[in-house]
């Protein structure tokens, strides 16, 4: 079998504030194929090294090259990450790890690279609008922080660049928008999207909204947890009030 047909080897990860994904391919003409995966608590490691590390020995290999998604800017192959105290430098991976090639790329900027790739039925629809062959797209991710990146249609293809939209100012609508606001610039001295539409940002609402009503008690116990966004979530998903 040749080289071409047996695929190259290449590591990739996705680099979030709660969780590390790795992964293994051997990418072919006919496309990538996953050979092992695994999944990490992102604040449990001091770096993407060791957890590069324990991938690596779990599942012995030498990849080609590797490329990995972090959530954060990226510039000239470094990247301080925004939700994790890390910074990510791929010179010092590549060395480190001994890798050949090391690339990285802002995670949501990673993202819009897949959707070509998704299947129809990868897809639901939120809000049914006429679509526009011709126009640009973006992609929107809330999770630790709110990712955003950008697709520009250069006449033939969308081509994804980066941005780091979710840091941008956050613009109250309304009197209510406007306490909320005024409350989260007192608290972080900036009041950005991502302080709203995040995991976080459902804490920050929901302890803003709390005084307007009567908070349940089982839901005040869940919130001391360290899972509060995802206590919220839930109960906003299973309409429970009382």
């Amino acid at each position: 079998m040749s080289r071409a047909a047996k695929g190259v080897l290449v590591l990739a990860g996705d680099i979030g504030g709660t969780k590390t994904k790795l992964g293994l391919f051997r990418v072919t003409p006919r496309g990538a194929v996953r050979a092992a995966s695994a999944r990490y608590e992102s604040r449990l490691y001091p770096g993407l090294v060791e957890i590069v590390r324990e991938f690596l020995a779990r599942n012995p290999a030498a990849p080609s090259a590797a490329c990995f998604g972090v959530a954060g800017p990226v510039r000239d192959g470094r990247c301080v990450a925004t939700n994790l105290p890390w910074v990510v430098d791929a010179r010092g991976l590549a060395r480190v790890l001994r890798l050949p090639r090391v690339e990285l790329m802002n995670d949501l900027e990673a993202n819009a690279w897949g959707i070509p790739f998704l299947a129809p039925g990868d897809f639901y629809t939120v809000n049914k609008g006429k679509p526009d062959l011709k126009g640009n797209a973006a992609v929107i991710a809330a999770g630790t922080g709110l990712g955003e990146a950008g697709l520009f249609r250069d006449g033939s293809e969308l081509r994804p660049f980066a941005c780091e939209g979710g840091h941008a100012d956050f613009s109250p609508a309304g009197a209510l928008q406007g306490k909320l606001w005024r409350r989260l610039t007192a608290r972080f001295g900036h009041a950005s999207w991502e302080r709203v539409l995040s995991g976080p940002g459902l804490v920050n609402l929901y302890g803003f909204l709390r005084g307007a009503g009567r908070e349940p008690r089982w839901l005040a116990v869940e919130l001391k947890g360290a899972a509060a966004a995802a206590a919220i979530s839930r109960a906003g998903l299973e309409r429970r009030s009382a």
